[in-house]
């Protein structure tokens, strides 16, 4: 299975695409998508759609992780932080991928084994997991990338199949 973990924003937006197979994650590609400051928000939206249509053409994704948003500090951020994230959900619907969405606390508890683990932790997690040489930078590209890892230890959870877990067995 191709996951496709998305980082949402609308300055940088994180892409992280991996393969899931038997419970090995191979990394394929990750990085970023950037929009221009300065030119209205409604043409970097419009930049972020057709990014995320080549990015889903390009690498055939079979499902696609997305962080859930929240606000902490700052509610202007999280405007438009949710204006890239509804485009984003838009583009991956339009073309067919499958959605699931995930909160930061459960991200660092499927890659670093602690809900309230901090962001270094988390990227030095994530290049462990895809046998990287380096941890992955930027941060955006490294969060999409610890989203993509949640979403292929969830997908293959007995606990989200139809299958009922029978302890005898």
């Amino acid at each position: 299975m191709i996951i496709l973990g998305i980082d949402p924003g609308v300055a940088t937006i994180g892409f992280g695409v991996i393969r899931a197979e038997r419970g090995k994650n191979t990394l394929l590609r990750y990085g970023v998508i950037t929009t221009p400051p300065g030119i209205p928000l409604s043409s970097r939206l419009l930049q972020i759609d057709r990014d995320m249509e080549e990015l889903i053409h390009t690498f055939q994704p079979d499902e696609m992780a997305v962080e859930e948003l929240f606000f902490s500090k700052n509610i202007t951020t999280g405007i438009a932080v949710a204006h890239g994230r509804g485009v984003i959900l838009l583009a991956a619907e339009r073309l067919g991928v499958p959605i699931f969405e995930y909160t930061p606390m459960q991200v660092k508890q499927a890659v670093a084994g602690y809900g309230g683990a901090d962001k270094r932790q988390v990227m030095l997690m994530t290049q462990r997991l895809l046998n990287m040489k380096q941890v992955p930078r930027p941060d955006d590209a490294a969060d999409a990338l610890a989203l993509a890892i949640c979403h292929s230890r969830a997908a293959t959870s007995l606990l989200n199949t139809d299958r009922e877990f029978d302890p005898a067995k």
